[in-house]
């Protein structure tokens, strides 16, 4: 039986940018990534808008503004070696009325004291800027941009296969026994025996770590992020990204407005519980996704705090007229007309058994197991910077 110094479960960004930076860290050591799926970036990375974020919602010092900061300069360096479109486009964050303003504030302030390229703007700038978006103030970010992390996550297969080592399909862990040399994964394709094992494993990351014998601390709770895109004929009204400010009570930014890499331009997302961890559509439930969800306390914690925010993300989901008002806070001229259903994403949040929602990126570590419990939105971005840091921790059990 083959050995690997290095078994990453997950084919996602993160899972990748870890092979990858080991791979080209310990040359001659040999990695293996385990996707089960039939090819990588099939899940939170394939669905993802490609958004190169700025760090300028996330608290000064926290592994996310770092990360987020260091990883956008890496992820456009790579992409410029190897030769990936990617654009610097810009985004304003829009406060639509007054009542908006004390938020924005606050972001700007994160945002310079992460260093983050960002100004206050007027009405009149910001018309310059977008001219179809409506507000009172807004937030340049010049920096940030756009680019498709599938891309991005291919040539990374490609570079852990070129350095030696190998990306299995078909690879869901079902398995992990532990022994004194290392680990072995129990997949449907074979067993892998490994000296470490990282566990990137996204929307089952908290279940990939129960395998491993190691209690996360909180539990992966889906949503479903719906969109709809404009169709070409509206593409006008919007050149670049047009946010809203965020609620600071609630983790998702709202309903936006981002142009993609291919020059399309994506509307939402609206937030609702998935009925399934890969409940993509409304349809689409997993009964023992969907028990294991209703059934724990830290979601009913959280359900009785957000409930108000929850029913009327649900009602947009049901109601294309509603999902067409809360976009048209941003950009009034949009119409329901102009807009056409478009793939929705699941977003992995972990939850805590208190019902509070996991803010940071969660790393855990054992002997010879690293677990990333928790990578939401900036991960992308930042995927190159978190790979290394797991490198990192990683490095004196090889040295």
């Amino acid at each position: 039986m083959a050995v690997w110094d290095l078994a990453v479960v997950g084919g996602g960004i993160v899972g990748l940018a870890t092979a990858c930076g080991f791979a080209r860290r310990f040359p001659g050591r040999r990695v293996v990534v385990l996707e089960k799926e039939g090819r990588v970036a099939e899940h939170q990375t394939g669905h993802n808008s490609g958004v190169l974020h700025s760090g300028i919602y996330y608290k000064p010092g926290s592994l996310k503004a770092v990360t987020c900061r260091a990883g956008k300069k890496a992820m456009e360096a790579f992409c410029r070696d190897e030769g990936i479109p990617y654009e610097i486009c810009g985004k304003v964050i829009v406060a639509v009325t007054d009542a908006d303003l004390p938020a924005l504030h606050k972001i700007h302030e994160r945002g310079v004291a992460n260093g983050v390229n960002c100004a206050l703007i007027d009405k009149a700038r910001l018309a310059e800027l977008e001219p179809h978006a409506a507000g009172v103030a807004a937030i340049h970010v010049p920096e940030a941009g756009i680019v498709n992390y599938r891309r991005v996550c291919e040539r990374l297969a490609e570079k852990v296969r070129e350095a030696g080592g190998d990306v299995a399909f078909g690879a869901r862990v079902t398995t992990v026994r532990h022994h004194p040399d290392g680990v072995t994964v129990v997949t449907p394709v074979g067993e892998f025996t490994a000296r470490q094992l990282v566990n990137c494993a996204g929307l089952h990351s908290d279940r990939v770590a129960r395998l491993t014998g190691r209690d996360p601390g909180a539990k992966i709770v889906p949503f479903r992020g719906e969109y709809f895109a404009l169709k070409p004929s509206a593409y006008r009204l919007c050149r670049n990204l047009i946010y809203p400010t965020p609620d600071p009570q609630f983790p998702f930014l709202g309903v936006h407005f981002t142009r993609t890499i291919d020059g399309s331009v994506e509307c939402g997302p609206n937030a609702v519980l998935a009925f399934g961890r890969e409940g993509y559509t409304f349809f689409r439930a997993d009964p023992r996704d969907l028990l294991e969800t209703l059934t724990y306390r830290g979601f009913l914690r959280m359900a009785v705090r957000h409930w108000r925010m929850g029913l009327g993300e649900m009602w947009r989901s049901l109601s294309k007229g509603a999902f067409v008002r809360a976009l048209q806070r941003l950009v009034p001229d949009v119409r329901a007309d102009d807009l056409v259903p478009a793939p929705a994403g699941i977003r992995a949040q972990a939850v805590g058994p208190d019902g509070g929602l996991v803010d940071d990126f969660l790393i855990a570590e054992a002997d010879r197991v690293v677990n990333v419990c928790n990578a939401p939105s900036p991960a992308a971005t930042a995927s190159l910077q978190i790979g290394g840091a797991i490198v990192d921790r990683l490095a004196p059990r090889f040295n």
